[in-house]
């Protein structure tokens, strides 16, 4: 399940890992916060109770979500969005 939010200065995207199985290892909560020069994503860490977080600039996010449906290899990303590989 996930809700999205519009806030006054970001986008705001919450993915909740739900499940009755307990072999889901079920994760906490993502945050997904998305701003006009950045998108940060925050997980609180169970061991250490401590929001962990990560900034991906809009270059990056683009990169990771074109990565996460190709094969192993290295890769650079087109003006257009599409994609080539430096493999040769």
């Amino acid at each position: 399940m996930f809700t999205i939010e519009h806030e006054f200065d970001a986008t705001v995207i919450t993915l909740v890992d739900e499940g009755t199985d307990p072999l889901d290892y079920l994760q906490e909560d993502i945050t997904i916060s998305s701003f006009e020069d950045c998108v940060v994503v925050e997980q609180l860490d169970e061991q250490t109770e401590q929001v962990q977080t990560v900034t991906f600039s809009h270059a990056q996010l683009r990169e990771l979500a074109a990565a996460l449906n190709l094969p192993e290899g290295v890769y650079r990303l087109k003006q257009t969005g599409s994609t080539s590989s430096e493999d040769g």
